[in-house]
């Protein structure tokens, strides 16, 4: 189940309307927990870590997938079990707008998600 924010219910309405910003989600970003509807638990900011720049395959069907691969760095001493999409790729900063837990926990030093592999829906 995709955890909405604030700024993605704003986006989402704002284009079913035409108006507002187009893209609010360019940036992924790799949680320890759930980052619920505030982007709360997001990795530590240490090491090489850093939120990634994320493209969007057209959405059909009701939901919407990342077209490319992301690498991220981490410590590799921490379990990672969600993402989630921020307005900016600066740490701490930007808006969260919505995660999802991935398949399975994950600790590495290196993470890469398929293309595809994130999938958020409409319904």
């Amino acid at each position: 189940m995709a955890l909405l924010g604030t700024a993605g219910a704003n986006a989402a309405l704002n284009g079913l309307a035409g108006v507002g910003s187009t893209n609010v989600i360019p940036d992924t970003a790799l949680h320890t927990a759930s980052p619920s509807t505030t982007g709360a638990n997001e990795n530590a900011n240490s090491g090489s870590y850093a939120r990634q720049a994320t493209s969007w395959n057209t959405a059909s069907g009701g939901a919407m997938t990342n077209s490319g691969a992301l690498t991220f760095s981490t410590l590799g001493t921490v379990a990672v079990t969600h993402v989630g999409q921020w307005s900016s790729a600066t740490y701490g900063a930007g808006n969260y707008a919505i995660g999802a837990a991935l398949a399975s926990s994950v600790t590495a030093a290196s993470i890469t998600i398929a293309a595809g592999a994130i999938s958020y829906s409409a319904s």
